[in-house]
């Protein structure tokens, strides 16, 4: 038998009708093998063969999404209007848009009118025997979520970060299984930590989720949630005691670790982790903070070299090289390389408070003020960057715009321990001690509250500053035993020397302040303090008259600053000035301490 075009017409066709379910069961198993080009093959025919069934053209366009023919998916999908009249070609149509980076086009996709009360009738019949299919093979139905979801994201594309945030926030409430929502909200910091609790209680767990499943998913999103504003610890359920060698799970245990300072322990597990999963996404960013902050830059160069050979578009390589050179103070090419990681992944917040301090660390202090202010944009819900503004501020004796932008880090993590200790540092410089000391012995009590069994070495600038402030107050006995807790954290710092030794002096115990001067000059010779002092003391040890009748009238201070990424993207490096004056940043997690380690004082 021919047709009129001369062809032959196969003799199975004119027996009987072509399975043509069984064809598409050939393109769905091509699609789950990843043969995209045969699922396309085929789904083109079945297209022909069914006459153009809505179902058919949607998997159609599928495979050609699947293959990188964005245009000609959208193509397919707007041309026949199916865009118009189904959600689900709606959402692949515009993600089409969104993959060529055509966000306004997605827009309008996404905004166009919503299914027509009627229907052409060819796309009728298909519609009807759709919504009888069990299968759903045709997703028209769940799929708002996504659409709030796709549309956060081009409103987030589009630099308009607080629609965004609505979107991501409705495509939850839509779907509360949907994390990548949930995940964008958190991890590019559009929430402050207060937010993010209220959106975790806000959440319809009882109407969309099992029983049986509402405390592993309210614990799940629990353990995502802001580390860094608040030193605290990490439980895991009874019931979901399995999830304990989970990845995500220990990563989160990790990332406590780095916030809470306890450097070794948080390497420990990321390392551990790496051993199993050694491109893991969410631990290598916290895996090259530990290691700046540990000061191994030989680790840090192979793991940048070896990430930029397997992962050469990912913004973590490009921030691990960025770091490496970073810590061994080559801050030109740390600021070319970390400039890269921002370019790949403008959210990447990690890569943009690097390259601030790579400027910090360089004294170039408008330009790491431009980078952190870029980053407090892009971050509005972290308070990182307004803290290191701050900082900045401080380090160039306006202590008025310190004071400012302090106090608004303070607005949005109220608890970080760092951002208190700044505010007293605020406080001592506009010589007020009380108010100053009720800062830092509450910074003090909400690192206490963590249960150390030894604090970690990262707070003896905050044990320091309290001595001075005590000595201030004249409580001379309570200033000596702050140094001597220094002591024990730091044991070789010729600043707590130093600070011992001027108390000793003020007290009278000229004896005990000439061998802690002895001290802290034996471990810094050009310390001009200690060498004035230490020759005071000796006229007074000669003559029985003591040196100083009263405290201080100056109160130069010397800062040390440290300051640390958010999530998961930490690091750290440290840098002495010639003016005895040190700044120490660690971006990756919540610190930014500025300590009053050197006691300036007129003879």
């Amino acid at each position: 038998m021919a047709g009129e075009s001369g062809c032959q017409v196969p003799e199975s066709q004119t027996k009987g009708k072509l399975n043509l379910d069984r064809l598409k069961e050939i393109v769905k198993k091509y699609i789950d093998k990843h043969h995209y080009e045969s699922a396309l093959f085929w789904a083109d025919k079945i297209v022909s063969l069914s006459g153009g069934a809505v179902e058919d053209i949607y998997w159609y366009a599928q495979t050609l999404y699947h293959t990188g023919q964005y245009h000609r998916a959208a193509t397919l999908l707007c041309s026949r209007k199916l865009d118009r009249h189904y959600a689900a070609c709606r959402f692949l149509a515009a993600k089409c848009h969104f993959e060529c980076k055509e966000w306004q086009e997605a827009l309008n996709i996404l905004d166009m009118a919503e299914v027509s009360l009627t229907k052409p009738s060819f796309l009728q019949s298909s519609i009807n025997q759709l919504s009888m299919d069990a299968d759903d093979s045709l997703p028209i139905r769940g799929i708002e979520s996504s659409i709030s979801l796709l549309r956060g994201r081009i409103y987030e594309a589009m630099d308009n970060r607080g629609l965004a945030a609505d979107c991501f926030r409705r495509a939850l409430q839509q779907d509360v299984y949907c994390f990548e929502a949930f995940d964008l909200l958190v991890s590019h910091h559009m929430m402050s930590a207060q937010e993010e609790q209220d959106l975790l209680k806000t959440l319809p767990l009882v109407a969309q989720c099992p029983e049986d499943e509402m405390e592993l998913v309210r614990f799940l999103y629990q353990n995502r949630l802001k580390k860094y504003d608040k030193p605290g610890t990490h439980s895991i359920p009874q019931s979901l005691s399995p999830l304990l060698e989970n990845v995500d799970v220990v990563v989160n245990l990790a990332e406590r670790r780095y916030y809470n300072c306890e450097f070794q322990k948080c390497h420990k597990i990321t390392s551990g982790v790496l051993s199993k999963d050694p491109y893991n996404s969410r631990c290598l960013p916290l895996h090259v903070a530990v290691l700046v902050e540990l000061k191994k830059p030989n680790a840090l160069f192979y793991l940048g070299h070896k990430l930029v050979d397997f992962y050469p578009n990912k913004p973590v390589s490009w921030f691990a090289v960025g770091c490496y050179y970073l810590l061994t103070k080559n801050f030109e090419p740390a600021r070319r390389y970390l400039s890269k990681a921002t370019t790949l992944e403008k959210t990447f917040g990690p890569a943009w408070l690097a390259y601030g301090h790579s400027f910090a660390a360089d004294n170039e202090h408008d330009q790491a003020m431009a980078a952190y202010f870029t980053a407090s944009q892009i971050m509005k819900g972290c308070h990182l960057p307004v803290l290191y503004i701050g900082l900045e501020y401080g380090l160039t004796s306006n202590a008025k715009l310190a004071e400012r932008f302090f106090t608004l880090a303070q607005s949005i993590a109220p608890d970080d321990p760092f951002v208190l200790h700044e505010m007293g540092v605020i406080a001592f410089q506009n010589h007020e001690w009380v108010e100053a000391e009720r800062y830092f012995k509450e910074a003090l009590s909400r690192i206490q509250s963590v249960g150390y069994q030894h604090m970690p070495e990262k707070w003896e600038a905050l044990l320091n500053n309290l001595g001075h402030v005590s000595r201030k107050l004249k409580k001379y006995e309570e200033a000596l035993e702050y140094h001597r807790q220094a002591e024990l954290l730091c044991p070789q710092n010729p600043s707590t020397y130093s600070a011992i030794a001027y108390i000793h002096a003020l007290t009278g115990n000229n004896s005990l302040a000439v061998d802690f001067f002895h001290k802290a000059l034996g471990l810094r010779r050009d310390d001009a303090f200690s060498t004035t002092m230490l020759g005071h003391v000796i006229e007074a040890l000669m003559s029985e008259v003591p040196p100083i009748v009263g405290d201080d009238d100056s109160d130069s201070l010397n800062t040390s600053a440290s300051v640390v990424l958010p999530p998961f993207r930490p690091l750290s490096f440290s840098q002495a000035d010639t003016d005895d004056s040190s700044l120490a940043a660690h971006p990756g997690d919540n610190s930014s301490m500025m300590a009053i380690e050197e006691v300036e004082m007129d003879g």
